[in-house]
């Protein structure tokens, strides 16, 4: 259906890519994937006919209609949701009142799947931020039933139930579709065939992503062995070159190698695979039990509830998600919890608490004048410094980027050096809201490895299933002003709802309003207590925090003993004295006494309501 021959893009010395040739046919699903700077949205660009390559044809038959959803779209503020939409509707004055209401019941189905209620197709597109404004160009574009559809990262703004949307809509509409994507579980339910564009080249695959990326790495190991072969192969001619210059006996062989050397083409090899680098966060103290305890926590603008009678707890180590629809509350739940905005009810942060936050606010929050690599050095400490540049790598932030200062660079490069810098912060609580809109595949292995590795607790805002896949193993569901517990990851969470798409979410009724769940700690409210138990519960309190203290106290006396015993039984001495690993022994029964002593008394005072 469209034919790419030869095509060649130069911006610089050096092509983007040269020689690129491929078709694509009716109902193929192709995912374009590649590093950063590759070329996927200049590609995209070339098949939508918005820009002209250096060198090559694209030939499109007559009639073939092209639609394209960029990344950063430019919309016009000038009428409501249903009217803008509306525009792309092939309405004629001719057409019976059948075939209008038809196209317009399509369109009202299609803004449905894509998040919006019955009530927003009559607000102005002006009321709406810029991810819900990328989903009515999508909308617009879904309507004109294009032949072949381009989508340049369409999940960036789309919540989980809207992604499965698009999926099934994908999949039943039995159109072509090439899409560039970073959500592994998005490409993979999409496309059944994968173009990469790498080393100003491409390579096609006729596999699903998964697939893919076993074929790629032993492709690489080939291109790996051929290069190091060819190495060789330089060297020993360059050797001989070198040996035999000056001998005119020889210069006949002489000139025959440095004609052979001048006709070998260098052998390329993919960029070096990072995802396997290893990051871990820095080790913090010990939390308490619980560290977050809501109790009947509501939150309203008005007379809109945002949610109410949410009632949960978060016991130590736990990962879990917060998904729904967007607009449900799961961010204002997490500004709550962060104090960044008033409430009702009872929210109980643990003891010893050290919130780690990443939102999108938090990268504005970046000394501008430092440049990457400082900004991460100022925080990095130990073995971390030495691997700073392959941490930034990983990041994207390879090479010359590392230089920039933190002024010139855009929203995403900002969000993905904010997280880099989260990952090396002393914390013992994470707080992620969307980490993974502006990560690459490669990046969000690191990260999900890292959070996987992570002997804190960690709450993950996220409408990515394949990141939020094997981290998370409790979902909290956010709808209809509800929150409900469900046990177990993201899979088994859409397996329980049974759903063929997210979008039932919305009519299967409200969730109850507690989760039940027997290990939640109840904060007695301050209103029902009286003056004298009042005065009792604050004595109570302050005997408790004392024992803590002495508690803390005789844990760090104990373990500073035990490491000086340490220190004398590798002696030669030590290890001779049996009396020595006899005390040592004993030593260490004690500290486990006090060890659990401490626990005790810290769990006692988390059960005690704030005054």
């Amino acid at each position: 259906m469209i034919s790419v021959e030869n095509l060649k893009v130069e911006f610089g010395v050096t092509p983007l890519f040269s020689g690129v040739c491929f078709v694509v046919n009716p109902k193929d699903r192709i995912a374009l994937v590649g590093k950063n700077g590759a070329g996927k949205t200049t590609m995209l660009r070339i098949l939508a006919g918005l820009q002209a390559p250096t060198e090559g044809t694209v030939s499109i038959p007559t009639g073939c209609r092209i639609c394209y959803l960029p990344q950063v779209m430019k919309i016009a503020d000038t009428c409501s949701v249903r009217e803008e939409t509306e525009k792309t509707l092939a309405i004629h004055p001719n057409d019976d009142e059948g075939e209008i209401y038809r196209q317009r019941a399509e369109m009202a189905k299609t803004l449905k799947g894509l998040g919006f209620k019955e009530e927003d197709l009559d607000r102005p597109t002006s009321e709406f931020s810029g991810g819900w404004r990328m989903r009515i160009e999508l909308a617009k574009l879904l309507l004109q039933n294009p032949d072949v559809l381009l989508l340049d990262e369409p999940t960036n703004h789309l919540d989980i139930d809207s992604i499965q949307w698009l999926e099934n809509f994908l999949a039943r509409s039995g159109k072509a579709v090439i899409v560039v994507s970073h959500d592994r579980a998005f490409i993979n339910n999409v496309t059944t065939r994968t173009i990469e564009i790498s080393c100003g080249t491409i390579y096609d695959y006729r596999v699903k992503y998964d697939e893919f990326v076993t074929l790629r790495r032993e492709r690489r190991e080939q291109q790996l062995r051929a290069y190091e072969n060819q190495q060789k192969e330089i060297s020993d001619i360059k050797e001989f070159i070198e040996r035999f210059r000056y001998k005119p006996t020889k210069a006949i062989q002489v000139q025959s190698r440095i004609k052979q050397l001048e006709k070998i083409v260098p052998i390329q090899i993919d960029e070096e695979d990072r995802s396997r680098l290893r990051l871990k966060f820095r080790p913090a103290q010990r939390s308490g039990n619980y560290p977050i305890i809501c109790e009947d926590v509501r939150k309203a603008y008005g007379e809109h509830i945002v949610f109410d009678k949410v009632t949960f707890t978060i016991k130590r180590g736990e990962k879990v998600a917060f998904v729904g629809k967007n607009g449900e509350g799961k961010t204002t739940l997490v500004r709550c919890i962060m104090g960044e905005i008033p409430f009702e009810g009872v929210l109980t942060i643990g003891h010893n608490v050290q919130i780690g936050y990443f939102a999108q606010n938090q990268a504005q929050l970046l000394d501008e004048e430092l440049t990457v690599f400082d900004t991460i050095d100022r925080v990095a400490v130990g073995d971390i410094r030495t691997k700073i540049r392959d941490i930034l790598g990983a990041f994207m932030f390879g090479g010359e980027a590392s230089d920039k200062k933190v002024k010139v660079l855009s929203g995403g490069e900002r969000s993905r050096l904010a997280m880099i810098k989260l990952l090396l912060e002393q914390v013992n609580l994470l707080i992620l809201d969307e980490p993974t809109n502006h990560l690459d595949m490669r990046s969000k292995d690191v990260l999900k490895e890292a959070i996987r590795d992570f002997d804190g607790t960690v709450i993950v805002v996220s409408h990515d299933r394949e990141f939020l896949d094997g981290l998370v193993t409790k979902v909290y569901e956010f709808a209809d002003g509800r929150v409900k517990e469900h046990l177990g990851g993201i899979y088994d969470y859409l397996r329980s709802r049974n759903m063929s798409s997210f979008g039932e979410l919305s009519q299967t009724g409200s969730p109850s309003a507690k989760t039940n769940n027997s290990s939640t700690i109840p904060a007695v409210k301050q209103n029902t207590l009286d003056f004298e138990a009042r005065k009792e519960r604050q004595r109570q309190r302050r005997r408790l925090q004392k024992a803590m203290e002495e508690a803390e106290k005789k844990v760090a006396k104990l373990e500073a003993e035990l490491k000086e015993m340490e220190e004398w039984m590798a002696t030669p001495t030590g290890a001779s004295n049996a009396a020595l690993f006899e005390s040592y022994a004993k030593q260490k029964e004690e500290l486990t006494a006090a060890e659990t002593r401490w626990e005790e008394i810290m769990l006692e005072l988390e059960k005690m309501p704030d005054e």
